[in-house]
This record gives structure tokens, sequence and C-alpha cells, in this order.
């Protein structure tokens, strides 16, 4: 049989943007290494569009619904944290897609599984073809949905979930490898002149607040929180809508005559602007906290949400590289204390440094390429040549 390279499948949910993103990362660095049979796969979309847009809608009104007190993606998280893997519940999450799952394998013929979402997953038993299964965690909290019986190898963002998925669930030491979180390549070729930057394209003082809007629930939070700012007088402010262009409309009117306050929609260099800012103000998700992690961008997070975002949230601020705030008050007084005293910057973006351990993409997928060349059999014959 003549030498190739691996097929790699990579399963995904378009659940928010943060598994899609981790997902790209991935095919970046395998591409990196002229591995290009890359196939990325949203499991749910494909087995049941019409149920995967229903769960997503469900998944997004969580958020508004938490604000009038039904918390209830929350509750079900914490409900189900410590359950049984193998119970009935992960087995139903599973069996929904299963048959999608295994047609795809069939016909992709992978040699390497990774999931980048907790649910979905199918085991060596049960994959004919004998692909190597892999699970990147992409928050830094860890629930027993992520945990799938089989999985040959674990990667996860902290030593601390390493040692819960060895004492709580008896998974094996050598199978999990701390490495992060992957992102996208930009943030760590923009790192190094996030200094410069933040000096060069701030105000005359060097400060410049960056609020991602969709960490606002109530659109009138958001707008009284900029002008607790612009009261301040102390920083220029950066406002990303994103794809919200009704609130992109209405701040453009409301702080047309404010020069020190910028409104944004959607960027794709989202880096750049993060590079160029003194702090961040966001919602907790993994992926972005991770982003903030390489840029050394200390970082404020506003009544995180129940369930992965809250433990995410708390794991940042125990570690010193966050602060949470209850109301949009307390958000603007933490804001201001932190413009005002540059050691605390300096303190938090030492505890980032230490906290970074290097590019997650890269050190799963040379990983995961060496896993294969070491475990080859007869069926699976390749030439892997691991970039420098």
């Amino acid at each position: 049989m003549s030498n190739r390279r691996p097929r790699i499948l990579i399963l995904t949910a378009g659940f928010g943007d943060g598994h899609l993103q981790v997902s790209s990362a991935l095919l970046h660095y395998f591409h990196a290494q002229q591995v290009n049979q890359v196939q990325i796969i949203d499991l749910m979309k494909e087995a049941h569009p019409v149920l995967n847009s229903l769960f997503s809608k469900v998944y997004q009104m969580s958020t508004f619904t938490s604000q009038l007190g039904l918390d209830y993606y929350g509750w079900s998280y914490y409900m189900t944290r410590d359950s049984n893997p193998s119970g009935p519940v992960m087995r139903y999450l599973n069996g929904l897609v299963k048959g999608k799952m295994l047609e795809t394998i069939s016909r992709f013929r992978p040699d390497a599984i990774i999931n980048t979402f907790p649910f979905g997953v199918v085991s060596e038993r049960e994959c004919v073809h004998a692909a190597r299964t892999f699970t990147v965690i992409t928050d830094y909290a860890l629930h027993s949905r992520w945990i799938h019986p089989d999985t040959f190898g674990y990667y996860v963002a902290t030593n601390e979930i390493k040692d819960m998925m060895v004492q709580n669930y008896n998974a094996a030491a050598e199978k999990i490898s701390v490495t992060g979180i992957p992102v996208r390549p930009q943030f760590y070729t923009t790192a190094a002149e996030a200094p410069l930057r933040r000096a060069a394209q701030g105000t005359a003082k060097g400060k410049r607040i960056l609020i991602m809007a969709g960490t606002f629930t109530v659109f009138q939070q958001l707008v009284e929180l900029i002008h607790l700012l612009v009261d301040q007088e102390v920083c220029e402010i950066t406002v990303v809508c994103g794809r919200k262009q009704q609130a992109y409309e209405k701040l453009t009117t409301l702080f047309s005559g404010q020069p020190q306050v910028n409104i944004v929609g959607y960027v794709k260099n989202i880096h750049d602007l993060m590079a160029a800012s003194s702090c961040i103000v966001t919602k907790a998700g993994g992926i972005t906290l991770s982003e903030a992690v390489i840029l050394k961008l200390p970082i404020f997070i506003l009544s995180p949400y129940g369930g992965q975002e809250r433990e995410n949230a708390r794991y940042f601020k125990t570690n010193g590289m966050a602060q949470i705030s209850s109301n949009v008050r307390q958000l603007a007084e933490q804001l201001r204390d932190f413009l005002e005293a540059p050691t605390i910057a300096d303190r938090i973006r030492e505890k980032m440094a230490e906290f970074h351990k290097g590019a997650a993409g890269e050190l799963i997928v040379n990983d995961i390429l060496k896993t294969l060349q070491n475990y080859q059999d007869a069926n699976h014959d390749y030439e892997l040549m691991l970039r420098p």
C-alpha cells in the first residue's frame, strides 16, 4: 500500500460560535502540516436540521429568560454536571446523531475523529474503520457530558480539569493533555504587537475599553455603561455590535456627538481591536477568554449566565485574570479603578503570561498526528513530516 496522509473528521456544533472557531483553528494547523483531508461536520445540523434550529433558539432564549429568573439552561447544567456519562441522557443525545455519524464515517473513512462538542461522539468499538477518537474540551470547567467511553485522548484547558477527570471519572492520566483551548492563529501573530498597539492607538493616556455588545442581554444596560464611562472622561470606548444591526444603529445615533465612543458592527479583525485595547468587557465563553489570555488583555465580566460561562468566569476570577460584576454600576466602578491603577493591569498580564501554555491548536494537532503514526497498522500507512 502506498503511503498517504491521514484523514481527519472533526465533529462540532453551531450552538454559539465557539465550537466552530475551535474546529476552524484545528483545521488551520492540520493544513499547516500538509494534512488536507480534513472534514468538519455539524452533526446535529446535518442529521436533524429542524431540531437543530429549535435547540439553537432554545439555547439563545435562555440568556433572556435567565434575566427573568427562569434560568433553565443553568439549572439543567448543574443538575446533570456530575451525572453518569453513560447514563440515559447522554445515550439519548448521542442517539440523535449516531446514524448520521456512522454514515459519515463509512463514507469518509477517517483515521482520527475529533470531538469539539460534548455529544455526538462515537466510540472506537463502534467505528469499524479503527479510527482513533479524541475530545477537545472547550471550557475551563468540567461537565460529565464531555466524558466518553473509549476516548483515546483528551485535550483540556487546565490541570484542575485533568485532576477532576482522573479523580471523579477514573480517566487515565496519560490520556489527558493540558494544552489550553485552540484559537485562531491570528491571535498568536498579533500578541507580540499588542503592547505597542495599546500605546499607539489609545488616547493620550493609552486607555481604551473594548465592549462586546453581546455581553448585555438588556440593551439599556449597555447604554447606561457607556454613559457612565463617558462621564468619567478617562478613556476611549469601542463597542462591537457584531451582527446586531439594530443595536448598531441605535448606538450610533445615541452617541454621535461623543468622539471618544466608537461604534462598530461585525468585524473580522477582532484580534486587532483586542490588541489595541486596555481591557475587554465580554461574556465568559471559553474561546473569548482564551483569546484574551494570548493577548494578555484584562477581562471584565457582567453577571455571567449559569452553566459553563459562570464556571469559566469563576475560574478566571479565582486565578486573578478577570473581574466579575453583578450590575452595571459596579462594572463601571471596576473599570474606573482599573484604568486609574496601572499596577492592576500589570498584575493581571503577569498572571496571564504564567497561565498561557502556547499555541493549543498546534500542540493538539502535532500530538494527534504523532499518535496516529505510533499506532498505525497494516490498513493505515502514513507518511507524516511534522514541520518544526
